[in-house]
């Protein structure tokens, strides 16, 4: 009997996605209560769906489109980035969600054994895409310990003294899983730093619409900046997988390289849903500011439902997260204190570790409408009184 053919290595050495392993915890607990996934309760705008319905049967939506998307969305999101990102000087190609947007640029930016420079706690699936296309050094930058803002003096300081120099920095504004907003400043300084160094930066803004207390949303704007864009989130579309990249215009062959990487992998996002993201933009950001406003509610019973942690250990509350640190004693086994609350208690959240922080916990309170999710946070709440007082008793 014959042996069988070897695995690529960068698959194996990949970590295993948390979101797989965690969804499967889920589904195996019968009434279980999922704060984990960062989803919103919401649908697509109903206009949109209407007219998305009405075009199905066309035969231009079962065939291939421009690989760089539908003309007519292009076009409208080049709208919306002057009108809304006053980002004026950038080029536009849909990709099928944020996170192929992140591969694309991976790709086409990076060579194996180039080193990249991340800020902790990093989205996961950054941190996988980097390590399946053979980025070989990650370099995970700190967090302010009270505010968890990326730590722009320890980037100038990488930047200057790393060798080879890091070819990205990539952060998420507003941060996943971090819940913390990038101040317009500190976003820029860090774009300046990466100019001044001749390194790429990769800004995620996912979460764009998703600011509360009166903070505003920005972006940079520059020829060593891409902006990764989703309607998600915002639009309620996370199963129609649209996203986009906004790159840099000027920068020669950038367009033609992202078409390589894009033929051989969609070649195109979905042409049905590419019609949705058209129509959905035209309900427009007020609709998804309506639906957003009301998560303040759900916010704040999380809030609630961590304070037993203590005011200090909690942290974010921009995009959907908040970000928990847990008890001492648990610093070094977050996975084992995720299963007990999901066995025991029966709600479901994000282990730090998977995020390059152990010890802590992402939670998402955009997943359930206001009355779930109070009934989720009984559970947590519930759960982390009883790890403090009893430890995880079964």
């Amino acid at each position: 009997m014959g042996s069988f053919p070897r695995l690529a290595v960068r698959a194996l050495e990949t970590d295993p996605p948390v979101m797989v392993e965690i969804q499967r915890l889920f589904r195996g607990i019968k009434g279980a209560m999922s704060l984990a996934q960062g989803v919103v309760y919401w649908q697509p705008p109903e206009q949109a769906l209407d007219k998305v319905q009405k075009c199905i049967r066309d035969p231009k939506i079962s065939r291939y489109g421009a690989d760089e998307g539908i003309p007519e969305l292009r076009e409208a999101l080049m709208e919306k980035l002057r009108r809304e990102n006053k980002l004026y000087k950038s080029s536009i190609m849909v990709t099928a969600g944020a996170n192929q947007a992140f591969v694309n640029l991976v790709l086409a930016l990076c060579d194996a054994g180039d080193s990249v420079v991340m800020f902790a706690p990093y989205y996961f699936n950054a941190y996988m895409s980097f390590q399946m296309t053979g980025v070989s050094k990650i370099l995970i930058g700190p967090g302010d310990p009270a505010t968890l803002y990326p730590d722009a003096d320890w980037l100038e300081k990488t930047l200057k003294e790393s060798k080879p120099r890091p070819k990205v920095v990539t952060v998420v504004n507003p941060g996943n899983p971090s819940g913390i907003h990038i101040p317009e400043p500190l976003l820029k300084r860090i774009s300046d730093l990466c100019k001044d160094s001749g390194t790429w930066l990769i800004v995620d803004n996912t979460y764009e619409y998703f600011m509360y207390d009166g903070l505003k949303h920005s972006c940079v704007e520059g020829n060593h900046v891409v902006n990764i864009f989703s309607f998600s989130k915002a639009y309620g579309m996370m199963g129609w997988r649209v996203g986009y990249i906004a790159y840099p215009t000027e920068v020669e062959g950038f367009d033609t390289s992202l078409l390589k990487v894009q033929d051989n992998i969609p070649i195109c996002a979905t042409i049905l849903s590419q019609h949705l993201a058209l129509y959905a933009l035209e309900v427009g950001p007020e609709w998804v500011a309506e639906r957003v406003k009301d998560l303040v509610k759900n916010r704040e019973l999380i809030k609630d439902a961590l304070s037993p942690l203590g005011k200090d250990a909690v942290k974010g509350g921009e995009a959907i997260y908040l970000w928990a640190k847990l008890p001492d004693r648990y610093q070094k086994n977050d996975f084992e204190v995720i299963y007990w609350l999901a066995r025991r208690h029966k709600v479901v959240i994000i282990p730090g570790s998977a995020c390059g922080c152990p010890g802590h916990a992402r939670i998402s309170f955009g997943g359930l409408p206001e009355a779930e999710t109070a009934a989720a946070a009984d559970r947590l709440r519930e759960g982390l009184e009883e790890l403090l007082r009893d430890g995880m008793v079964e």
